[in-house]
């Protein structure tokens, strides 16, 4: 080799290594390479039952959803998931921040806490603030990028313009000028809490929007801009938080999937979202299936939203290094108690070809778990104690984690703890409302139901001499927990006791039993322990 071969050996050298170096850069692009920080979807149906699920024996066949079919077939179904608040607001918290939503600090909760002689009552008053962290800054901070569409009533917007008639025309420049307000009131909301994209955004359930014209569903814009969003050109990772408003109500076709598709909570758009299939196919598909008169037309749309997501990620390479969460917000048959029917919810966690674990996962995970596990997958770093909850992402990969010694609940005027087969709760009131006159709790009763009526709203009770719910101070209760209301044979009792391997459904409250009476007691000390740790006053 002579002279000048040999001075040129290094500067190969070097010329091989800076090509392969940048080549092992770029092999790290959004092209679906599984060494990437995994895309994730946390999707969130609203009052979904276990008959809207195939994957659940109360659902085996009921239903037209291929794409959530296909989510728990390739997926991994969480038969041990729970909620601690089993209504929509203070869930959400729980999701969004991993801690327990007695510790909200926003203004009309802590209003509330005062009003309740100092305790925290958890209703749709427990909102996020600039106070508090949420999933959205820990990733945005860990280098992805994050976006929020569909239903919101998790994080506070204040600002929102009083509409003066409910029943005003969307189409009035004026009545339109205050739906726009109020639509950026509350997406600016969101995005100042670490979003860097939001829209689609429905504050509220469709009928509190406050206009009767825009009171409907609209599956298809949450859907246009969820695709809006992930198909946006990054080297990010990105973090999308979908939350449909269906199956909750309005049900019917005309305020659900046979509306206007330009009415949206904006007010009404121009052109009509077209992402999805044709609204009109989802009873003809449901009468294919043989399913004709069920009712699954909106289960059907919400699988359809799931289909248009899967579809773009296929489209573009994402989909191998995606992670999607489905979670329905709560148990529907006990909604508004913490009694098994309302807290105990079963939800899917998919990537392509699945997790170590298998195809079911009987850990006992609560939804205050999901952002450490999110956390965990993203390879974002976290404080552990930030969160009531913990990281279940080893029981995904099939390795052994010690079951929670307990698991907490509260919700309204209740409280609730498990350990083992045991489960103890508490309803506790304020000894003003036990002191109503009948004039006063007529008062409240029409306060509640005469909103609602004008609302054209069905309203559940007319007596007011019926006891509270566990939820509201309301006699008779509160639509939301109406199908619960007075069900369970200790439903007023103030102390319950019960064991879930024998009597899973509840039915007999051993509280009163003597045989039981230190295993009461010990229950009661393990709620103390929560009472303790959490602020608010609650009397054990």
């Amino acid at each position: 080799m002579n002279f000048s071969m040999k001075k040129l050996i290094p500067f190969f050298l070097l010329l091989i290594i800076t090509i392969l170096a940048f080549t092992s850069c770029n092999s790290g692009n959004r092209a679906g390479k599984t060494s990437d920080p995994p895309n994730i979807i946390f999707f969130i149906a609203d009052d979904m039952y276990p008959h809207h699920f195939n994957c659940l024996p109360e659902g085996e066949g009921k239903n037209l959803t291929p794409n959530l079919d296909r989510l728990a077939d390739e997926g991994v179904l969480m038969v041990n998931q729970t909620v601690v608040s089993p209504v929509c607001t203070p869930s959400r918290f729980n999701c969004l921040s991993g801690q327990f939503a007695s510790r909200a600090v926003n203004r009309e909760f802590l209003r509330k806490t005062e009003k309740e002689e100092g305790m925290t009552c958890i209703q749709w008053n427990s909102f996020l603030t600039e106070n508090d962290r949420i999933i959205s800054h820990y990733l945005k901070d860990g280098g992805y990028r994050t976006g929020f569409v569909g239903k919101n009533h998790a994080i506070d917007a204040r600002g929102f313009k009083q509409i003066p008639d409910y029943y005003a025309s969307a189409a009035d420049p004026e009545i339109a000028g205050l739906v726009a307000h109020n639509y950026e009131v509350a997406r600016r909301a969101i995005l100042d809490m670490g979003f860097d994209y939001a829209d689609a955004i429905f504050n509220n359930n469709p009928r509190f929007l406050g206009l009767y014209d825009l009171a409907v569903q609209n599956t298809d814009w949450i859907a246009e801009k969820g695709i809006e969003f992930i198909s946006q050109e990054s080297d990010k990772p990105f973090f999308l938080y979908f939350a449909t408003t269906v199956p909750h109500g309005p049900t019917d076709p005309e305020h659900s999937y046979e509306a206007d598709p330009r009415m949206t909570a904006k007010g009404i758009i121009e052109k009509a979202p077209d992402v999805l299939p044709a609204r009109y196919t989802l009873e003809e598909r449901i009468k294919e299936a043989g399913l004709e008169g069920t009712g699954r037309e909106n289960i059907l749309w919400l699988d359809d939203a799931i289909g248009a997501l899967l579809d773009q990620l296929e489209a573009s390479g994402e989909l191998e290094n995606t992670i999607i969460f489905f979670f329905n917000d709560h148990g529907q048959r006990a909604k508004g108690t913490v009694y098994q029917h309302g807290v105990l919810n079963p939800g899917i966690i998919w990537k392509k070809g699945g997790f170590e674990v298998g195809d079911v996962c009987d850990q006992t995970v609560s939804n205050v778990d999901f952002v450490p596990t999110i956390l965990d997958m993203a390879g974002v770093e976290y404080e552990p104690d930030a969160f009531d909850g913990r990281s279940f992402i080893a029981a995904l990969a099939g390795e052994e984690m010690d079951e929670p010694g307990t698991q907490y609940y509260e919700l309204g005027f209740a409280r609730g703890v498990r350990k083992g087969k045991y489960k103890y709760i508490a309803v506790r009131y304020p000894g003003y409302a036990l002191n109503w006159t009948a004039a006063q709790r007529d008062s409240v009763l029409d306060a509640y139901n005469i909103p609602r009526l004008e609302k054209s709203m069905d309203i559940c009770n007319e007596d007011p001499t019926l006891p509270f719910s566990h939820l509201m101070l309301i006699p008779g209760g509160g639509t939301a927990e109406h199908q619960s209301y007075g069900k369970y044979p200790g439903y007023f009792d103030p102390d319950q006791l019960y064991d879930l391997e024998k009597d899973p459904d509840e039915q007999v409250n051993l509280a009163g039993d003597p045989e039981y009476k230190e295993v009461l007691e010990d229950m009661k000390n393990e709620l103390q322990k929560y009472v303790e740790m959490l602020p608010g006053k609650f009397e054990i």
